[in-house]
């Protein structure tokens, strides 16, 4: 793809225009085909541009909102309060074909409501799904869903995410014939809910699906499956769980500077180990995996963690990068139409 121009909201997540402006000076500098779009208030965005370079700002254009959505407003207000805001406003921007792609920060239920209010999901998906790829022990990669856009979710709809992870799998990272798992509390046939197993009777004998059974939650960073398919709570709180739990770990290698005073030889061997502890497992860093993608939507939306810093935000606009160069939605609406109505 020669071009492509994303839209973000600014003036989402935790930070703001303080993590969100930074990031995309940082986008547009690694990438020279990319054009930016910052939705929000000028008067808050503009001191962070202020002193970035000019052949940046080329390609990059500040859209006035009027309002932003609160991070704990309920759905159905966010819903009604939304015009003018720059979540709202980032995401006509797509269906404007002003831009290819959104990114945001903001409140998820939100995010989920308005994306599919005006983008619409594609024929045969019920409701999108937040999507994640994440980095295992045996240096490849898995992709997740969902995340927690749907807490309930039937047997038709973890089939229809069984396919969309397929296809992300497939065009993003180049698997051939991926490996779909569905997580339970057990790999016996007879165990979890009834919606469970209900889309494992379906994906069995589906020829077009590489369904290999089911697997625990501490298979999550194995390797074992290249597509794992959960509800959008255990999804949630599995994702959650593994990142507080990484990044206590990693934490861990860091010198705390408390205590009596080392040795200098004490000193080097810590060094040492956490150099070598940080080649070996760094690369489970949740800031090197932030931004999920929300499949099944006729148009492009990431959803960036809350509490993203730059270095995270800025992963999630390469990740709304790679969704529009693999043209995933085009490609799920293909898959689907060639799967659904044979496993329905």
């Amino acid at each position: 793809m020669a071009h492509l121009t994303l839209a973000l909201d600014a003036m989402g997540g935790d930070f703001g225009p303080s993590v969100t402006v930074p990031a995309s000076l940082q986008a547009l500098a690694s990438n020279k085909k990319l054009t930016l779009l910052l939705v929000g208030f000028p008067d808050a965005i503009q001191p962070f541009l202020n002193k970035a370079d000019p052949s940046l700002l080329e390609r990059l254009r500040v859209i006035p909102a009027e309002s932003v959505i609160a991070g704990d407003a309920k759905l159905s207000q966010a819903i009604r309060a939304s015009r003018g805001s720059s979540m709202r406003v980032a995401l006509e921007l797509i269906k404007q074909g002003d831009a290819q792609a959104c990114v945001s920060a903001g409140n998820t239920g939100a995010l989920m409501g308005l994306a599919k209010l005006m983008l619409k999901p594609l024929e045969g998906i019920e409701r999108p799904a937040l999507m994640t790829v994440l980095p295992h022990q045996q240096r490849g990669k898995t992709v997740v869903l969902d995340l927690g856009a749907n807490v309930d979710c039937d047997s038709t709809m973890l089939i229809q995410f069984a396919v969309m992870g397929s296809v992300v799998a497939e065009e993003v990272l180049g698997i051939s014939n991926p490996r779909v798992a569905l997580l339970n509390i057990g790999e016996e046939e007879t165990k979890g809910l009834d919606t469970i197993r209900e889309a494992a009777a379906v994906l069995k004998k589906t020829p077009t699906i590489n369904y290999i059974g089911y697997l625990e939650g501490n298979d999550l960073l194995t390797g074992k499956t290249d597509v794992m398919v959960c509800d959008g709570f255990v999804g949630n709180v599995t994702l959650k769980t593994m990142e507080g739990v990484i990044r206590l770990f990693l934490s861990l290698l860091k010198p705390s500077g408390e205590g009596k005073k080392r040795s200098w030889w004490m000193k080097l061997l810590g060094r040492w180990l956490q150099k070598r502890v940080a080649k070996r497992f760094g690369h489970l860093n949740p800031d090197q995996y932030n931004g999920a993608c929300l499949l099944g939507l006729r148009g492009t939306v990431i959803k960036s963690h809350g509490a993203a810093n730059q270095r995270a935000f800025a992963v999630a606009i390469e990740q709304a990068v790679q969704a529009v160069q693999r043209q995933l939605p085009e490609r799920i609406a293909a898959r689907l139409e060639a799967v659904l109505p044979k496993s329905d």
